[in-house]
């Protein structure tokens, strides 16, 4: 929205808002728009390798989200340009009594483009309540990579699901010659009050949930089985789905299972190492933050 924004967003107040726009110049992809009000904003940005790939650090100087906060983030990635964007430390959600806190991700990627979002862990401590919504539109050339953890926090029992729902929601689109399509529409909902999320069919006994999403016109079903015999290395239960291809783009949705966070965060570097190397000749990803 701009300078002139209000954050005011519907009937809702926002806490933050934070827009950012990446183009290329002189060989390497730097900020076209920058703008950030409220809790929310982003260090200096820096270059992890001599790739050109800009790397930004998303900051919540209040450290939190509470009951009726509500984020919203805008970020393009224009043609060309390759954007890693991760966050300085998890994402924590305290108790939200009556309420939900709330983030609203719009991205919207250029012809060629690349993006890497690779936030730390989202933390759902006790009685809390948790929504993000991200709606993606790609060209059909470019490259897309979100890894996420969910982790309980701490209770007074010890117990891990104590909060009251965590809802994630992304909407991927191919824009096409003929408008944009729905490539994949990820939805995943935990509301432990209401069922029981350690069982079969669910968790599986398991407390913390990792997610790799990769939309790239180089995903196929030999990449899936590849990823999937990664996985299979670690302390974690995982499974690896593929969407169908649209204009050329295709996408597959890894989803594992484990007790730990390190053990996840480790199992996703691995997966996403392989892509850096393979498509782009980068190391994997060592940001370094503690």
């Amino acid at each position: 929205m701009g300078p002139d924004s209000a954050l005011i967003l519907g009937e809702r107040g926002v806490r933050g808002r934070l827009e950012l726009g990446v183009s290329v110049r002189g060989g390497r992809s730097v900020a076209s728009r920058q703008f950030h009000e409220g809790a929310l904003r982003v260090l200096r940005p820096h270059y992890l390798d001599q790739s050109g790939q800009v790397c930004y650090v998303m900051v919540n100087p209040g450290g939190a989200y509470l009951g009726a906060d509500l984020f919203v983030i805008d970020v393009e990635v224009e043609a060309g340009a390759e954007l890693l964007l991760t966050t300085q430390s998890a994402t924590k959600v305290y108790r939200t009594p009556g309420s939900f806190a709330e983030q609203r991700m719009t991205i919207k990627m250029g012809e060629g483009s690349r993006l890497e979002l690779m936030p730390d862990q989202l933390i759902a401590y006790r009685e809390a309540s948790y929504r993000q919504n991200s709606r993606i539109s790609l060209h059909p050339t470019s490259s897309l990579v979100m890894a996420e953890v969910i982790t309980p926090g701490w209770s007074p029992d010890g117990a891990s699901f104590k909060y009251e729902e965590v809802r994630l929601r992304n909407e991927i689109w191919v824009e096409g010659e003929n408008g944009a399509k729905l490539l994949a529409l990820d939805n995943l909902l935990i509301r432990p009050p209401l069922n029981d999320v350690t069982g079969m069919g669910f968790m599986e006994g398991f407390s913390h949930l990792g997610s790799l999403v990769v939309v790239d016109p180089r995903v196929d079903q030999g990449l899936a089985d590849e990823l999937d015999r990664i996985a299979r290395d670690f302390d974690a239960y995982t499974g690896v789905s593929l969407a169908a291809a649209i204009a050329g783009s295709a996408g597959l949705v890894l989803r594992s299972l484990s007790n730990s966070t390190e053990e996840l965060n480790k199992l996703l570097g691995a997966c996403t190492g392989v892509l850096r190397e393979r498509w782009y000749g980068q190391a994997p990803l060592n940001l370094r933050k503690y």
